[in-house]
């Protein structure tokens, strides 16, 4: 049932797509058969690169040869003066694709280091791709955690409704209140004539883009792991309090969790990880924060944007231990915290930038145009508003050091965060709705 209902889920956007799944699906089914049936390692190395080829070979049409195409021909045509036609496809990006290929990627990866068993059964497997709540947004499931809860009876556990309702609640305030507010003034500001805001509003912007992704992303893992819990399924906490870090490792501990550590494991650690000479440690963040930027989008911001947190954690990295060993005063905490979120803040202007002309366009406007316009007081007002309270109740979660702390507490404190969740849901949704930013990645 589970199966048909992801499909259909998927199914509901572009049918079409639905190949797509499930050519991945008996690929890496048959490839994780032919992996532990192999009489020597070099036969099974090379089923588990025949499942690396088909899968980065779909992500790269779908989502990289028209970017590379594109880029090629601008290169051309700068450096030479020659103007030329290469085919483009056109195609449209599936839904996800992104994904659901790094899940079963880690699969047939975590199938030949020995590190899980094969799925015996197709049916199982396909629903371990397709698994509808974390199917287009994540977190990118490991097969060790979410297979057997797949394969294994589920049964109702004591606190799954209150945890899955918590979560729910949580996910669409997240997303309806604060990131859909967000956007509203976000996006004005990034569309709006240079000569009618100033560099205090651009910054308000990169603020509410900060709140906008955060309420987003949150709010789409959120409601995924708290519709599983409802159906005996736990999903792995894709976010931590990211705003509280006070340097990159710490941030990437926090930020889409599942992503920073397949990112860890599958890349960082196959090219040598720290094992080596700090220029070699240094090489191999670099290579992976660019490939990281590369996953998210196919544009030059996002490489630029995986340059600059691979530049952030070189840099940082000196003093990584004394930061996460140390134990500063409240006022300290405050300051280091203050100036990593704004170096975070200052990333997600390639993020969110349209070009990087704009990107230059926003920096310099930022340090240099003081003054205050009309909007100023509006875009503050609308985030101490909407990303305030958030903020807050993150600052109570972070001291009790407990995600699901709210459902710990008396009956009459959650009515009363239920109640106001409910009516902000109700009377500050915006006019106009934005869909999930990562639904594009």
């Amino acid at each position: 049932m589970l199966l048909v209902a992801s499909y259909l889920f998927y199914g509901a956007w572009d049918a079409r797509f639905l190949l797509l799944i499930a050519l991945s699906t008996v690929v890496d089914f048959l490839v994780a058969q032919r992996i532990t049936a192999a009489s020597e390692k070099k036969i099974a190395k090379r089923w588990c690169t025949l499942s690396i080829a088909v899968n980065l070979g779909l992500l790269g049409v779908f989502k990289y040869y028209d970017f590379f195409v594109e880029s090629f021909a601008g290169l051309l045509s700068s450096l030479f003066g020659y103007e030329t036609n290469l085919l483009s496809l056109g195609i449209v990006l599936p839904v996800g694709i992104s994904f659901y290929t790094f899940q079963t990627l880690s699969y047939t990866i975590d199938v030949y280091r020995g590190h899980t068993k094969p799925a015996r059964d197709l049916l199982d497997f396909a629903l371990y791709v397709s698994y509808f709540p974390q199917l287009v947004a994540g977190p990118i499931e490991r097969s060790h955690r979410l297979l057997p809860q797949i394969v294994e009876p589920r049964k109702n556990r004591e606190g799954d409704f209150a945890a899955g309702l918590y979560l729910v609640i949580a996910g669409l305030f997240a997303k309806v209140v604060v990131a859909d507010n967000m956007a509203f003034v976000c996006n004005g500001i990034f569309a709006a004539p240079a000569d009618q805001i100033g560099g205090i509003d651009r910054l308000v912007g990169i603020y509410a883009f900060a709140f906008q992704i955060y309420g987003d992303f949150y709010g789409y893992s959120s409601i995924a792991r708290g519709i599983s819990r409802w159906m005996g399924i736990d999903l792995m906490a894709n976010f931590h309090m990211p705003y509280f870090a006070r340097s990159p490792s710490d941030f990437w501990n926090r930020w889409h969790i599942s992503l920073s550590s397949w990112l860890r494991d599958y890349l960082y650690i196959p090219l040598g990880g720290n094992r080596g000479s700090k220029l070699f440690t240094y090489r191999n963040l670099m290579l992976t924060m660019l490939l990281g930027g590369l996953w998210h989008g196919a544009g030059w911001t996002f490489v630029l944007w995986g340059l600059y947190q691979g530049l952030l954690l070189c840099a940082y990295r000196p003093f990584e231990s004394r930061i996460r060993l140390s134990k500063p005063s409240i006022i300290r905490r405050l300051i280091g915290t203050f100036v990593f979120f704004n170096l975070v803040c200052l990333g997600w202007l390639f993020f969110r930038a349209e070009s990087i002309a704009q990107v230059g366009i926003f920096l310099r406007e930022i340090f240099t145009n003081f003054h205050p316009t009309v909007l100023t007081a509006y875009g503050l007002k609308m985030l101490l508003f909407f990303a305030g309270p958030f903020l807050l109740f993150e600052i109570w979660l972070s001291r009790r050091n407990e995600l699901l702390a709210l459902t710990k507490v008396r009956w009459g404190w959650r009515a009363a965060a239920y109640t106001y969740a409910v009516y902000m849901l109700l009377i500050y949704q915006p006019l106009r709705s934005s869909e999930f930013i990562y639904f594009q990645f």
